[in-house]
This record gives C-alpha cells, structure tokens and sequence, in this order.
C-alpha cells in the first residue's frame, strides 16, 4: 500500500522463495519422493510433501518422517539435496509476473527488498546466481543460517539487519508458516493462494490481504 507522498508504505518487503516467487512446487516433490524411495521408506504422497514447502529440510524431514533415526534422516537429506542440485542446473521459473512485479517495487527508492526462506544458504545461493536475481535484495535469510519457520527468528534478524520496525515491514508468503511467524510478531502478511497452502489454511492466519496472484500484490502495494 501506499502513503499519502506515493511511496510504498512499508519501508521492507519480505519474499518467501518457493511458492511465493518460483514455481518449485513439482521439483520439489518428485526429488523428495524419490530420495524416499532410495532409503526404502514409505512411498510419500505429493500432499504430504507439499505440506511440508518452506520448513527447513531437518524439520521437513522430521514431520513427513516421523519416527525416523538420524542414519536414514541424513541419507534422505542427502538424496534429496542431490537430486534437488542436479535439476537446478535449469533454473527455476519464476511465476507470472514476479520479475517485472519485483522490478517496479525496486524503482522505489525508499522500500527494501528481502528473502526469509526454508531453502539451504548454499541452495538459494545457487537460485539467486541461475535466475539472474542476486542483487534484487537487499538481505536474506535461510533456514539453516538462523531458525527454521514458523519461528520468527529470521523475520527478527532481517528487521535487525535492515534497521526497519516489524510495523513498517511486510511479508509475503504461500504457506501458514509465512503467515504464523510475520504474525507473531505483530507484522502485515500477504497470503498468496497460487503456492501450497490451500486459502482456508491461509486464512486462519489472517493475512492483510489475499491474492490469487503476483500482479495482485503489486497492485495491493501501490493502492
């Protein structure tokens, strides 16, 4: 949204990564599946894996595992990682609208952009460099590198980094973890329906504001 002057009202925008600005969803789910299936564990259903986008791989592992002892832990962590390297050696698409939605939020001098995401340091890392997208941020934080979703610690670290209030920041997320960590500490959150999460999920962590699409949040934030 907008102020009275034309600039953006929040001084920082936070992006969650998959789901939210790349469309990883399918990528995601059949390396998991398969990394299952390597270690001989239950087949994992695509709803299963989809529930668990955007916590970091120890805590998604944990949840769709449940029981699992740290050997085979660490051998689906790395059969996933493997096969989730090899395929992102072909970027990621971004979903319609984000870069040009990004580039006009990056034309306001006064707003900061950031990424809090579920990914690796090293794997988002290595989707910034494929996508042509590291220096659209101004911070970023991942799950391995602080606490994992929905913890806030990582919104708290980026708010430090960037000396914004959570009053003037915004986070923009697909999943009830982006919701529930922005919410607990009192920020406005963006729920955009087109990720993982089905929108009732949503909506119990009342979002600012729904939207079906990127445009729509874009369009949200300039009034």
């Amino acid at each position: 949204m907008t102020s009275s002057t034309g600039e953006l009202r929040y001084r920082l925008v936070i992006f969650d990564w998959d789901g939210t600005l790349v469309d990883s969803e399918a990528r995601i789910v059949s390396c998991m599946q398969a990394a299952a299936e390597e270690i001989g564990w239950t087949p994992l259903s695509r709803e299963a894996v989809r529930d668990i986008i955007g916590l970091g791989l120890p805590e998604a592992i944990a949840r769709l595992c449940p029981g699992i002892d740290a050997r085979r832990a660490e051998a689906l962590r790395a059969g996933y990682a493997r096969r989730f390297v090899a395929a992102d050696q072909s970027p990621t698409p971004f979903f319609p609208g984000v870069e040009a939605g990004l580039g006009r939020l990056r034309r306001s001098p006064a707003t900061r952009l950031a990424v809090a995401t579920g990914k690796s340091r090293r794997g988002l890392d290595r989707a910034l460099a494929t996508t042509g997208a590291g220096g659209w941020f101004h911070a970023t934080r991942t799950a391995d590198e602080t606490r994992s979703k929905p913890d806030p610690r990582m919104l708290e670290e980026l708010l430090i980094e960037t000396g914004v209030a959570a009053s003037e920041a915004l986070m923009i997320g697909d999943t009830e973890y982006d919701m529930a960590m922005a919410r607990s500490l009192g920020m406005d959150r963006v729920a955009v329906t087109y990720g993982v999460h089905a929108p009732e999920r949503l909506a119990q962590c009342e979002p600012t504001f729904t939207a079906d699409d990127f445009a729509a949040v874009i369009d949200w934030l300039h009034g």
